[in-house]
């Protein structure tokens, strides 16, 4: 297979966009745009994050370490799980109508590269939560069982130590999980690339643009803990506009030649 110009926008001679560092601010933008111009599909995909990340607060709100397992690995996975939002995103560029059977075929059609991907992420998450509960362990002055115990013996623990050296160890177990995800999953999505391949091609587009991909990544992780300060229900809106978002940012990097899909 040899990589080809995708057609939905083969024919498009209008100016590849510079991919600087306010890039992410248009990609939420059109994805904003998508959300709105069908926003039955996001709204549906939000709601039942939404939901779910309630669910889970009121369940487990006093077990501190379920609650950082369930949320760890929820949050890890929430790409796979917008995925479908994607295919919307494919199918307004195209000008084609869209429904939510579009997006139920895509997860109906047992992709087993997204499948994968997924349970990669999945272990990704578990290894994180291992890793802090070690750390928490061994280095906090009383023993943590609730988020109170959290707060007060690690966020409000005196002087410069802990909390610092886990918010450290989370972005940088983070990194990795991201330049792997970031352009993978639209790819998987848009076209029939193998999974190695989408995540090589990944990494080589936060290589490429190190700081505009620093950047996009601070844009995400203020916009899901916006929604989930706001009782979760923030993440109706935030959810699929950044999913949206970010299958715009895959499509800028594939015009301007810096991945490369496999389409053949």
């Amino acid at each position: 297979m040899t990589p080809s110009p995708p057609p939905a926008v083969a024919g498009d001679r209008s100016p590849v966009p510079a991919i600087g560092w306010a890039a992410p601010l248009r990609w939420l933008r059109l994805g904003w745009r998508d959300y709105v111009t069908h926003p039955l599909p996001g709204a549906l995909h939000g709601g039942m994050m939404a939901l779910f990340g309630l669910i889970l607060w009121l369940a487990l709100r006093d077990e501190f370490w379920l609650l950082a397992g369930a949320f760890s690995g929820f949050l890890i996975i929430a790409p796979v799980l917008a995925s479908g939002l994607y295919a919307v995103s494919r199918y307004l560029e195209r000008g084609e109508k869209v429904c939510c059977a579009e997006v139920v075929r895509l997860w109906s059609s047992g992709d087993r590269r997204l499948m994968t991907f997924g349970l990669l992420l999945g272990l990704a998450g578990t290894g994180w939560v291992l890793t802090s509960a070690a750390l928490i362990t061994l280095w906090a002055p009383a023993p943590v069982q609730r988020p109170m115990d959290f707060v007060l013996h690690v966020v409000l623990a005196d002087g410069v130590g802990l909390f610092e050296v886990w918010l450290l160890l989370g972005a940088w177990l983070a990194a990795p999980v991201f330049a792997s995800s970031v352009m993978t999953l639209p790819m998987l999505v848009d076209t029939p690339t193998p999974l190695w391949h989408a995540v090589g091609e990944s990494w080589r587009a936060v290589g490429s643009h190190p700081v505009v991909m620093g950047v996009w990544a601070v844009c995400i992780v203020a916009l899901v803990a916006l929604g989930m300060a706001l009782a979760m229900v923030g993440l109706m809106l935030t959810v699929p506009v950044v999913a949206y978002a970010s299958w715009h940012a895959y499509r800028d990097f594939e015009r301007a030649g810096l991945i490369r899909p496999l389409r053949g």
